[in-house]
């Protein structure tokens, strides 16, 4: 059986922006990757999230905020850091076969405003980073 590329999305607390990527990947990519999300600390899964990506079709309330794991770092064939602080502060990573980019996207944690206001931050990015997976998928970059 062939290996999947695993794509390691990573943010600095995994709550919104590396879970929207995992699951957006892992609904279009038809199964062709491994996905794996974490971040520099884990600040849990942002509820917002969960429900902008609901209302997408994606289900991930079931993802979990985990921290980067080295050995998953090391093996991973993409790492794609979200955030700024992510990819100045990403470890040292030892494979040198890896691919890694920068996908940078604000942050929808921090939208203030009224509530709608703040979804549609969420909504916003959300929209970027599922446009960015299609063009990962399509194009392979």
């Amino acid at each position: 059986m062939e290996k999947k590329p695993l794509v390691y999305f990573l943010c600095t607390g995994n709550s919104c922006r590396s879970q929207i990527a995992d699951g957006f990947l892992k609904a279009l990519g038809r199964d062709n990757y491994e996905v794996k999300s974490a971040g520099l600390e884990a600040h849990g899964l942002n509820p917002r999230a969960i429900q902008v990506m609901k209302e997408a079709g994606v289900d991930i309330r079931d993802h979990t905020s985990d921290v980067i794991d080295p050995d998953m770092l090391n093996r991973a064939d993409y790492v794609i850091t979200l955030c700024g602080h992510a990819d100045e502060h990403c470890p040292v990573i030892s494979n040198k076969n890896v691919t890694k980019w920068h996908w940078g996207f604000d942050d929808p944690a921090k939208a203030t405003g009224t509530e709608d206001e703040i979804m549609a931050q969420f909504r916003a990015v959300r929209d970027s980073i599922k446009s960015r997976i299609e063009q990962f998928i399509n194009e392979g970059k």
